[in-house]
């Protein structure tokens, strides 16, 4: 439970295709105080044919007449342009990850250095990319969006045949729409991976606001994912379910109370409370003036703070014994 929670601020394609915005994005994710800054990685058309139809959220961002194919075209990053951002978030001492969309992307991610690949939900079911990407034995971040338990254990068989150590992987809670709908969030569907798999979980977000992100963590989430956006008003088809600088400074600044607040799952006295508790305990002090030799009883005897004295727990224990002084009202009982 000591494990630091980690943060992805999710820049995806939320540059429009601007190396200058892409920048941007990684210095909003190190000033925020995120983790890791993520982009994706893809050569559009050798994962997108010129028939596909985009997604509801996706057309929103399309031109009239431009294909889903096209309008993903505009808004890539040239293969090059990772190898500077990398070196752009490594000099600013925040870790890099892109998310490879293709097998020509995933073998430049290699060929820079990466040493995590983090997979999409779309490619969950996308046979020769995980075994490919398993084939790599990297650590390993697997959304499951709008996977069942059956598909993620046939993933996560082919990510370990191919060559992957299991205990590599984290799987991610996820759900595929942008924005996600609070009531189909599902965030115990968390617990159901942990179970059934024995791995460690996370969350990636596609709600509005930062609220749920942040009840993941409280459920056990080791890796918190959030698209991040310089501004919503940006042209883009994730741009809408993104938060802005403020917002993911504000996430993170959340999710580390919640983080600090979890402690070690074991009830006891805390130090910052250790010393209330003569204040707001209470001891067995005499109700009246008691004389040495007289009994005590439940009308000479009273409960009352502060904890300084005998615990109330001891009272049958007193009760029908005699006093070894004199008492004035109000005075600590002694043994």
């Amino acid at each position: 439970m000591n494990k630091k929670v980690k943060i992805i601020a999710e820049a995806g394609a939320n540059h429009n295709g601007k190396i200058e915005i892409a920048k941007k994005l990684i210095e909003v994710a190190k000033n925020s105080g995120a983790d890791i800054v993520k982009f994706q990685t893809s050569i559009p058309k050798l994962h997108i044919s010129k028939n596909a139809f985009a997604a509801n959220y996706q057309s929103k961002s399309l031109k009239s007449g431009e294909t889903n194919l096209e309008m993903h075209e505009k808004i890539s990053l040239p293969l090059e342009d990772f190898k500077k951002l990398k070196s752009y978030a490594e000099n600013l001492n925040i870790d890099f990850l892109s998310t490879p969309f293709d097998h020509v992307s995933i073998d430049y991610l290699v060929e820079i250095g990466l040493q995590c690949f983090k997979i999409p939900s779309g490619e969950i079911t996308n046979l020769p990319y995980l075994r490919k990407i398993g084939s790599l034995n990297k650590e390993i971040i697997i959304s499951t969006g709008m996977a069942n338990i059956s598909e993620i254990r046939d993933a996560l068989n082919i990510l370990t045949f191919s060559g992957t150590k299991k205990d590599k992987i984290t799987i991610m809670h996820c759900n595929t729409e942008y924005p996600t709908p609070f009531i189909d969030v599902n965030l115990y569907a968390m617990q159901q991976l942990k179970n059934e798999f024995k791995l460690d979980v996370g969350y990636s977000d596609h709600t509005i606001g930062i609220e749920v992100p942040i009840a993941a963590v409280a459920l056990g989430a080791k890796i918190i994912e959030k698209h991040i956006t310089l501004d919503r008003n940006l042209p883009g088809p994730d741009q809408s379910s993104s938060l802005e600088p403020n917002e993911l400074k504000n996430m993170i600044v959340a999710i580390r109370n919640i983080e600090n607040s979890l402690g070690d799952g074991f009830k006891k006295a805390t130090l910052s409370e250790k010393k209330n508790i003569p204040v707001a305990r209470k001891s067995i002090v005499a109700k009246s003036k008691i004389i040495k030799g007289e009994i005590y009883n439940e009308n000479n005897l009273i409960v009352k703070r502060p904890g300084t004295g005998i615990s109330p727990m001891k009272w049958d224990s007193l009760i029908g014994k005699k006093s070894n002084k004199n008492y004035d009202e109000d005075d600590l009982i002694e043994l």
